[in-house]
């Protein structure tokens, strides 16, 4: 069951705008189309499943894998990045890039189409799983992801199907991940938008209440609310050393409070990434690092403020050369981009407070 206090709204309004903002913020041309590396695997694009469902023991059916160079492995040019010790793991689940609406592959995505698995690779791969990379190794797995029709449909027969089958490959990745990959290593469950349909659902199945609890770094579930009645065990983190907690926000201007929002009966948990608390406290743009927009070797400190306002993080305008002609409102696409160096140190710093505290209760219980 995905969460079930999504609202159709959300998405309608957040797709509306959603190409625009695309075009300012995102630009393919910053990745390749084939990537190598020194076991020379690269990325097959036009891959072939016999029976239409992912094959997780070929690579080329995870768009980010720690034994091939893929847009995961990239880090801005601007950046001076130290790649350390990869003590913990990443398992990303990435949005929705399904999104042309006359649906020619039908509800679900075709597994083996290469525009689509491109498409995916140069923009949230790119954009959003790369900002882990400098402290985790990154599992990424391609998915029968639901297309974007499957948010807006009163048939809720064919919602719950969609939606199932994607989770049904997210299940199934994240179960050969676990039996030939993990080996007992700490983990990050990371994720956006209908990814985090998927993570929530995920973490319920998996970790909550779980043995598998004990190995979660934390939860990075962005882009969609977490209402307060959605987990029964897991908490939210409220600093930026927790550990074995989620982390969630949804990003909108601030002074707007989308009419959708208004209608939403229960309190969403919000992180400012800014301060990592769940409080209200104002955080001013010089305690952003350093967000990223449409040039991604360009990195802007300072790029927007952050403020936690009722079940929604607010910020200001972005500041960049042109964003007069930026009219939208609602941010769910730059969720991950505003804030894209604070991310990457704060992954840092809860993986380096749980192997302290594994460490010590390790010698404690002997």
């Amino acid at each position: 069951m995905r969460m079930k206090n999504y609202k159709r709204n959300y998405l309608i309004q957040t797709i509306v705008r959603y190409f625009l903002f695309l075009f300012i913020l995102l630009t393919s041309s910053c990745a390749k189309k084939i990537y190598s590396n020194g076991i020379n695997h690269v990325i097959n694009y036009p891959v072939k499943s016999g029976d239409g469902k992912p094959n997780y023991d070929n690579l080329d059916y995870w768009a980010a894998h720690p034994w091939k160079y893929d847009p995961a492995d990239k880090s801005p040019s601007s950046l001076k990045k130290i790649r350390n010790d990869t003590l913990a793991d990443v398992f990303f689940i990435h949005p929705t890039t399904y999104t042309d609406p006359s649906m020619p592959m039908g509800w679900n995505a075709d597994i083996n189409d290469i525009a689509l698995n491109k498409k995916t690779d140069n923009t949230t791969i790119l954009y959003q799983a790369s900002v882990f990379n400098e402290d985790c190794r990154i599992f990424a797995p391609r998915y029968r992801q639901a297309n974007l029709n499957a948010f807006f449909t009163n048939d809720k027969i064919v919602t719950d199907k969609a939606f199932d089958l994607a989770y049904e490959d997210i299940k199934a990745a994240f179960e050969y991940y676990l039996e030939y990959y993990n080996q007992g290593r700490p983990i990050i469950i990371a994720s956006h938008s209908q990814g985090t349909l998927h993570a929530g659902r995920l973490l319920k199945e998996y970790f909550e209440g779980k043995p598998l609890q004990k190995k979660l770094v934390c939860a990075y579930i962005i882009g969609m609310p977490v209402f307060k009645s959605y987990f029964k065990v897991l908490t939210p983190c409220i600093d930026s050393t927790s550990t074995g907690c989620f982390i969630s926000w949804r990003t909108f201007e601030e002074g707007y409070t989308a009419p959708f929002i208004t209608k939403e009966k229960e309190a969403a948990y919000v992180t400012n990434p800014l301060t990592w608390s769940i409080d209200e406290t104002f955080a001013p743009a010089y305690l952003n690092k350093g967000g990223i927009l449409k040039k991604f070797n360009k990195v802007i400190p300072g790029l927007v403020h952050a403020e936690k306002h009722g079940n929604v993080l607010w910020v200001n305008k972005p500041r960049f050369f042109g964003n007069i002609f930026l009219t939208m409102r609602n941010y769910h696409i730059a969720d991950y981009n505003f804030f894209y160096i604070n991310i990457s140190e704060n992954v840092r710093t809860r993986i380096q407070t749980f192997m302290k505290n594994y460490a010590t209760t390790t010698i404690s219980s002997q």
